[in-house]
């Protein structure tokens, strides 16, 4: 029986599934959303509702941050991110609304506070590309040879391991939200939000 396409196996080679969707507001050369699914690295979705089993949503809008508890769901069913320009996310926060209409949601999560080391936003507090984003969520839930891998060809890629080691490593030990927000204070005096 063939599968409706929603449908995610887990990869034969354990990979973890990496899903875009891709809104084609940013400058298309710089946007690392399309390049990663050019290079097969991650697939395009369409519409966030309807994907089976639900990925976890990496939200920069979400109360909760990205831990070791998540683990499990996404070697399953793998990361979402929206790719769409920084400067219009304001006007994109509803993005996971759309999310809500089935049964299934996607886990909504915020990664933990890194610094950006792509072209574009370097140095910059919390605005990854789609790449980074993608890299830090393998990180964080024990895939960091498969991030470093993802980051390589890359305009600041190397250079984003190496600026957030500690922060990585940091989180990447943490088991629950509630760890992570407490690293997140020690290493920046406070939380977001």
């Amino acid at each position: 029986m063939r599968s409706s396409g929603s449908t995610r196996n887990p990869r034969a080679d354990g990979a973890v599934p990496l899903l875009v969707r891709i809104v084609g507001d940013d400058h298309p050369k710089a946007c690392t959303g399309r390049r990663l699914v050019r290079r097969g690295l991650a697939r395009p979705v369409g519409r966030i509702d309807g994907l089976a089993p639900p990925p976890v949503l990496l939200d920069p809008f979400a109360d909760e941050p990205l831990s070791g508890g998540d683990r499990a769901r996404s070697a399953v069913a793998g990361f979402l991110v929206v790719d769409c320009s920084w400067n219009r996310l304001g006007a994109r926060s509803g993005f996971a609304a759309e999310a809500g209409g089935g049964r299934a949601r996607p886990a909504r999560r915020r990664l933990p506070i890194l610094i950006a080391a792509n072209p574009q936003h370097y140095g910059r507090v919390a605005e990854l590309n789609t790449v980074e984003a993608f890299a830090a969520a393998l990180y964080l839930t024990g895939h960091a040879s498969a991030a470093a891998r993802l980051l390589e060809g890359f305009p600041g890629g190397v250079e984003f391991l190496a600026v957030n080691r500690e922060r990585l490593d940091r989180y990447a030990r943490a088991r629950s939200a509630d760890e992570v927000r407490s690293a997140e204070r020690e290493l920046f005096g406070a939380g977001p939000g």
